[in-house]
């Protein structure tokens, strides 16, 4: 049957996939997706800002998650919402590790859906921070499969979840930003929740400009596919996994200013820091990532010139490179002072087109000019296993015992083979009262599901 509704379709979607219709490389993606996701989580309780805020804050308050083209982080409002209802929910039926990946492929894949429906959405932001809008989605998707709702629900769910939506792009690089993705996380499974006790909404809402258009400009919604002859976007487009938490944009910058330094350093140990007349940025016109001096470790992640600063006299970029006292070096404000931003018109602001030139002028007139079309860890040039879990096992060092780290490691390894994902929670939970989503699921009904 033909749907003349784009949001019924998406309804249809979400409840009609089933294990089945997963791939073995979409399988493959998203098990990357969630051990990084992990890591970050852990290595962001460690920060200011989740001390702050609230729990659901945690894995984006780093900057440091993967992130997808269209611009969004698209783990980081789903995986939290499944590994708390993992939690949450009666020991039967059990939910199994496939459960958790068809559940977190359906999040991340109503993400990557609606993003295409728009232009602008392709580009680098500007108005929205794109977690706090389809991350909310996502995250009502997601908990929509998992609890086994109908595709009346599911279209109730999507629906609430757009009101829930959206934050303005005037908090980056401030300590609010991580709560945008947070809230997507408790927006959506709240969404979900209030549908589950038959709250309604426009049931056209993802059709509407005045819906979830109103969110992007040049909104052109389609119909999905059916179920049975789906076609993943995570098939066909891989994520970005960073190496430092930073700003995506920044890490071409970081890739191009290591290539530079070689230049400079070819018979020195240090940073001729003196001899520099003029560093040159080539690089997309991003307002919000143009910082030229940072006061702060939010901004510093926010800054084309600390990172290519930081750089040039480091060597690396590492969680470290963004404490206060490495940002307010004398050498780094030095330099700081030396740096200019030029935007040529063919580097357009989208992640997937970028590049990056860095020009080192001394003051005997030399010049290194170094490029980056494409940095290690992009779509285009995935992070290794190998490099990937190293990333894993640095961010979760300090919390967790080495026997768990590798413990974590083979069970996401091999999540499509485990029968109870209680094995995964156990090992994630801390000894804490039950949260938001435990107490909010204590008075429903929770509906009988079938996932496989």
């Amino acid at each position: 049957m033909k749907l003349k509704s784009v949001t019924e379709s998406f309804a249809r979607v979400i409840h009609g996939l089933k294990v089945g219709h997963l791939t073995d490389n979409v399988i493959q993606r998203s098990k990357r997706m969630i051990l990084d996701t992990l890591g970050v989580g852990f290595l962001g309780t460690s920060t200011e800002v989740f001390r702050k805020a609230s729990e659901y804050s945690k894995i984006h308050s780093m900057d440091f998650d993967d992130t997808w083209h269209p611009a969004t982080h698209p783990s980081g409002a789903v995986l939290p919402v499944l590994l708390a209802l993992s939690e949450a929910l009666p020991p039967s039926p059990k939910f199994s590790g496939l459960d958790l990946l068809l559940a977190f492929n359906v999040g991340i894949e109503v993400q990557g859906r609606l993003m295409n429906f728009s232009k602008e959405a392709n580009d680098i932001p500007k108005r929205f921070h794109p977690p706090s809008v389809v991350g909310t989605l996502g995250s009502a998707a997601a908990a929509s499969k998992i609890l086994g709702l109908s595709t009346t629900k599911c279209q109730e769910a999507l629906a609430i979840a757009v009101s829930h939506g959206g934050a303005p792009m005037a908090n980056a690089a401030t300590q609010t930003k991580p709560l945008h993705m947070g809230n997507a996380a408790r927006h959506g499974i709240e969404a979900v929740l209030l549908a589950m006790l038959d709250l309604q909404g426009n049931k056209q809402v993802l059709d509407m400009q005045t819906g979830f258009g109103a969110f992007y400009a040049n909104y052109s919604p389609e119909v999905l596919p059916n179920p049975d002859s789906y076609t993943w976007l995570l098939d066909q487009q891989d994520v970005a996994f960073k190496r430092f938490p930073a700003h995506l944009a920044t890490h071409w910058v970081a890739d191009t200013a290591a290539s530079v330094r070689k230049h400079l350093l070819t018979d020195r140990a240090t940073l001729p820091i003196d001899h520099i007349e003029r560093i040159v940025l080539r690089i997309p016109d991003v307002q919000y990532v143009n910082r030229p001096f940072p006061d702060s470790e939010h901004e510093a992640r926010h800054s084309f010139q600390y990172v290519a600063c930081s750089m040039l006299l480091d060597g690396s970029i590492t969680v470290p490179s963004f404490y206060k006292h490495q940002i307010n070096r004398p050498q780094v404000r030095e330099l700081l002072c030396k740096v200019e931003l030029e935007h040529p018109r063919d580097n357009l602001p989208s992640f997937n087109t970028l590049y990056c030139e860095i020009s080192v002028t001394l003051k005997d007139g030399a010049t290194f000019m170094e490029r980056s079309d494409t940095f290690y860890g992009h779509w285009r040039e995935p992070l290794s296993q190998e490099d990937l879990q190293a990333k894993f096992r640095a961010n979760v060092s300090r919390m967790l015992s080495c026997d768990t780290v590798e413990r974590l490691i083979e069970i996401v390894d091999n999540l499509e083979d485990l029968e109870d994902c209680s094995m995964l929670t156990t090992l994630l939970k801390e000894p804490s009262t039950p949260g938001m989503v435990q107490k909010s699921i204590q008075h429903l009904t929770i509906p009988q599901y079938n996932l496989s």
